[in-house]
């Protein structure tokens, strides 16, 4: 019998294997998919390199800091700002401390006025100097908290709006304001980018580390029942013989957390994203572009390739477009994603190359307003459970939710060196 079975080889599941093997105990990884990584995946198609979905990586995630060495994944960072698309052309806004000298052309472009300007350091400065716990007291929604810091002009409207409906899945504001706050800090803090090998390098690494600790990691391995007998667990695996351990974590995705656990399936919202390759990028610029407008289906674009050229081959470029998929709407239609593009661009799209399409059903938990604080990872007797639906709709939430399981199972154990993340 094993000390722990970990189902699930994402991020809180890596995460919490390592930690736990570390410490001396006997773990055992099952993942159903034939890599690691979950929703974060990388795949090789003609060349190019394509993430499940777009994705990126802040480096100024505690606990990102804390799983890994962030030097050897050779990160390109995206520029700190964002270009709009607005009825009269282009206009960049760009980070007014780190570009200082940015500042006037923003307040040329029309987007942001002084008085949007005070409202969202009103918004935001808590972020910058409270606890997310303290955050969550009273905790409204986004659109809630806009409008309580008085911010309504062009700077919400053209320049924020769309923006966020990209990183949180969703347009109308639902989302928690204390956690889209602290997302604003991270982003603040940090210089968001992706590894030159795309963001499956980060489960790379932690399945490096876990297997350099002692875990075993069992590919195409998938779990049909988990069962509490006696003093252990048993785990059922198909086309295999069940598995027993004394504790078992279940860390998989949205998905499937309610068939191996009975807890209600986390609330998620989608993306969809598309891959374009064309000869000549639109724009020289590595900013992320968005339609301050309003308008089609596309909520962001990026030439991925000006920041990392190792996404494509010599010669070639690749291009990311987001739209938002809501549960239970019709996926945006190929001809609109490239009419909405030419707009946005001011070019002709027509012989891009479409590389694939990824549809992201549960890309995030809906992080919805109050913000609870993180769950608890003890579901029943010796069973724990794992992933960002149980802490923050982020790649810091999946890794701290492993950490935390992490510790609960070492406590539970009784191990003298509970203290780990």
């Amino acid at each position: 019998m094993h000390d722990v079975i970990v189902i699930g080889a994402g991020l809180s599941g890596l995460r919490c294997a390592g930690l736990l093997a570390a410490q001396g105990l006997d773990v055992v990884v099952l993942e159903a998919a034939d890599a690691v990584g979950g929703r974060q995946r990388t795949d090789i198609v003609n060349g190019f390199r394509l993430d499940r979905g777009f994705q990126v990586l802040n480096p100024a995630y505690p606990a990102l800091r804390r799983a890994l060495d962030l030097d050897s994944l050779a990160l390109g960072s995206f520029p700190v700002g964002v270009r709009v698309r607005t009825e009269t052309g282009m206009a960049e806004l760009r980070h007014p401390i780190r570009h200082p000298f940015s500042i006037i052309a923003s307040l040329r472009s029309g987007l942001v006025t002084g008085a949007d300007a005070v409202a969202l350091a009103r918004w935001a400065a808590p972020a910058l100097l409270q606890p997310i716990s303290r955050l969550a007291q009273n905790d409204v929604s986004l659109r809630e908290g806009w409008d309580a810091a008085g911010l309504r002009g062009p700077l919400r409207t053209a320049v924020l709006e769309p923006f966020l409906a990209g990183v949180l899945a969703e347009r109308h504001g639902e989302t928690s304001n204390a956690f889209a706050q602290r997302l604003v800090r991270y982003f603040a803090l940090g210089r968001p980018g992706l590894p030159a090998q795309g963001i499956a390098a980060v489960p790379a690494q932690l399945a490096a580390n876990a297997r350099g600790a002692g875990a075993d990691i069992r590919l195409e391995a998938r779990v049909e029942r988990v069962s509490t007998i006696g003093d252990g667990v048993e785990v059922e695996v198909a086309g295999g013989d069940s598995m027993r351990a004394a504790r078992v974590v279940v860390a998989v995705g949205p998905d499937a957390v309610a068939d191996l656990t009975g807890l209600p399936r986390p609330s998620t919202n989608g993306l969809q994203t598309w891959w374009f390759a064309a000869a000549s990028p639109p724009t020289a610029s590595a900013l992320l572009t968005v339609d301050g407008r309003g308008r089609g289906p596309v909520v962001n674009t990026v030439v991925m390739t000006h920041t990392v050229p190792s996404y494509a081959p010599a010669g070639r470029h690749l291009i990311a477009a987001t739209c938002l998929l809501p549960n239970g709407s019709t996926p945006a239609d190929e001809s609109d994603v490239r009419h909405h593009l030419s707009e946005i661009w001011d070019v002709d799209v027509t012989a891009w190359e479409t590389i694939r399409r990824d549809d992201i059903v549960d890309a995030l938990p809906a992080q919805r307003a109050p913000l609870s604080a993180p769950r608890s990872p003890r579901f029943g007797d010796r069973l724990y459970v794992a992933g960002d639906h149980r802490d923050t709709a982020s790649i810091q939430g999946a890794l701290a939710s492993g950490e935390r399981t992490a510790r609960a199972v070492l406590t539970d154990a009784g191990s003298p060196k509970s203290t780990v993340g």
